[in-house]
C-alpha cells in the first residue's frame, strides 16, 4: 500500500504495512533498527503511540475518520509518548524527516491505497 498526501500531491511513503489486530498494534515498529525512507506503518485504529525501546525516531501523523491530518509529531525520539487525541483513528509512523520534505501539516488529506 502507498500514503499520499493529496493536498500537497506528495507520497509520505510508498511501501505501508497495516498494524490492525491486537498483536501488530502492540508491536508497531518494536525490533526494528530502522525504519527505511519510503516504509510506513499504518496503526488503526490508534489515538497515540509511544517509542518506548524503540532505536531511531519517528515522524507520526494522526488522522481522524475521514483521513485529515489532525496532529503531528516530528521527530519524536525514542522513549517518548504523544498525548492521546480522542478524535485521532489512527495513525501513520514514518521516518523521521518525512513530514518535513513531504511539506505535511494539519488538515491535510491522507489517501492510503
Amino acid at each position: 500500500m502507498k500514503a499520499l498526501n493529496l493536498t500537497t500531491g506528495n507520497a509520505l511513503a510508498d511501501d505501508v504495512s497495516i498494524a490492525d489486530t491486537l498483536f501488530t498494534r502492540m508491536k508497531g515498529l518494536l525490533g526494528r533498527s530502522d525504519l527505511p525512507s519510503g516504509k510506513g506503518l499504518w496503526i488503526k485504529p490508534c489515538k497515540g503511540v509511544h517509542t518506548f525501546c524503540m532505536q531511531f525516531p519517528i515522524d507520526v501523523v494522526f488522522l481522524d475518520k475521514a483521513n485529515r491530518v489532525i496532529s503531528l509529531a516530528v521527530e519524536l525520539q525514542p522513549n517518548c509518548m504523544t498525548k492521546v487525541l480522542p478524535g485521532a483513528t489512527s495513525v501513520i509512523e514514518l521516518p523521521a524527516g518525512t513530514l518535513k520534505t513531504t511539506n505535511t501539516t494539519i488538515g491535510d488529506e491522507v489517501v492510503i491505497a
